[in-house]
C-alpha cells in the first residue's frame, strides 16, 4: 500500500495525512470545506516546521512531505485508485455511515476501508458496505505526528488478512499498533472517559476546584495532564459524543455523563477550540487560567 486516501483535514485528518505523507506514502486529503483543507495544510506545515528547528527533520524531508499531499474536495475523486480510505471525519454515527455506503459504492473491491473513529463500532459501520471483511478501525491519538499508539479495531467481520495488513502498515509509520475488539469506547477511551468524567462529577459536587483537581492528578497520579486539561485539549462535545455511545451501547449509570458536561456543550464551551472551557483560552492555548464560572 503506496496511495492513502483521507477524509476529514480537521484535527486528525490532517495529523493522520501528515504521518502517512512523511513516510513516503502519497496522501489524498479530502473535505468538503477548501477552508478546512487550507487550514489543516497550514496545520501539516507549520508542525513539519516545528519538527525541522528542532532538527528532527531536513528542510528537503519537509518539502517532500508536502510535496506527497494531494487534496480534493469530492470523495468520488479522491479516492480513485488508492489502497486505504482512513475516515477521520466528525464522530457523529449518522454521517458515518453515510460517507462508508458511499465510500462502499466508489472505491474498487480491494480497496480497505478504515475509520478512525473513537468509539463508534466498526461492525455497525462495515455493515452498510459491500465489504465488511475489509473494514477496519485505525484510532490514531491526538496529535498524530507525536503520539505511537494507534488502536487497532476488528469489527466481527474483520478478515485476519485486512488485520495483519493493518497492522504491518501502523508499524511502517513508525507506530505502535495494538488490537483490540468492537466494542464501545474500545480501550482508550472506555478506561479514560470514565476516568475525566469521574473528575467533572468531582468538581460538579464541589469536592475541589479546577486546578486542585487537575493538580491532584498530575503530581499524585503521575499523569502529565491533568483530566480537566486533557477534556479541554479533547473538546468537551467529543468526550460528552463518546460518554453516550457507551451509556446507549452498556446500558450502564456508570457511563452517564455529569450534567455540568452536558450543560458546558449545550452552552458552546467545548475546550481550546472554543475558547473555553474548564480553563479559559482567550489570551494563550497553554491551561494557565481558570474559566470564571469556576474560579
Amino acid at each position: 500500500m503506496k496511495k492513502v486516501a483521507v477524509i476529514g483535514a480537521g484535527t486528525m485528518g490532517n495529523g493522520i495525512a501528515h504521518i502517512f505523507a512523511q513516510n513516503n506514502f502519497q496522501v489524498h486529503l479530502i473535505d468538503i470545506s477548501q477552508a478546512s483543507i487550507d487550514k489543516g495544510m497550514a496545520t501539516i506545515a507549520k508542525n513539519l516546521d516545528r519538527m525541522v528547528a528542532k532538527e528532527k527533520i531536513s528542510a528537503i524531508d519537509k518539502t517532500t512531505t508536502l510535496e506527497n499531499i494531494a487534496t480534493f474536495n469530492s470523495i468520488a475523486h479522491g479516492i480513485k485508485d488508492v489502497d486505504l480510505v482512513v475516515e477521520a471525519a466528525t464522530e457523529n454515527l449518522d454521517l458515518k455511515l453515510k460517507i462508508f455506503k458511499e465510500l462502499s459504492e466508489l472505491s474498487t473491491a480491494n480497496t480497505i476501508l478504515a475509520s478512525n473513529t473513537s468509539s463508534i463500532s466498526i461492525t455497525q459501520i462495515a455493515a452498510v458496505t459491500d465489504r465488511p471483511e475489509k473494514v477496519i478501525g485505525m484510532h490514531f491519538m491526538n496529535p498524530v505526528p507525536i503520539m505511537r499508539l494507534v488502536e487497532i479495531i476488528r469489527g466481527y467481520n474483520t478478515s485476519d488478512e485486512t488485520t495483519n495488513s493493518i497492522m504491518k502498515l501502523s508499524k511502517e509509520l513508525g507506530k505502535t499498533p495494538t488490537e483490540v475488539n468492537d466494542y464501545p469506547g474500545f480501550v482508550a477511551n472506555r478506561i479514560l472517559m470514565p476516568m475525566i468524567n469521574e473528575a467533572i462529577e468531582t468538581l460538579y459536587n464541589g469536592v475541589a476546584g479546577v486546578q486542585e483537581i487537575d493538580t491532584v492528578m498530575k503530581l499524585g497520579m503521575a499523569h502529565p495532564m491533568g483530566p480537566l486539561q486533557l477534556a479541554d485539549f479533547i473538546g468537551l462535545d467529543i468526550c460528552l459524543s463518546i460518554l453516550d455511545v457507551m451509556h446507549d451501547g452498556f446500558k450502564n449509570p456508570k457511563y452517564a455523563p455529569c450534567p455540568l458536561l452536558v450543560n458546558m456543550v449545550t452552552a458552546g464551551k467545548l475546550g481550546v477550540k472554543s475558547g473555553e472551557g474548564f480553563y479559559n483560552y482567550s489570551e494563550t492555548r497553554k491551561a494557565e487560567k481558570i474559566s470564571k464560572q469556576f474560579s
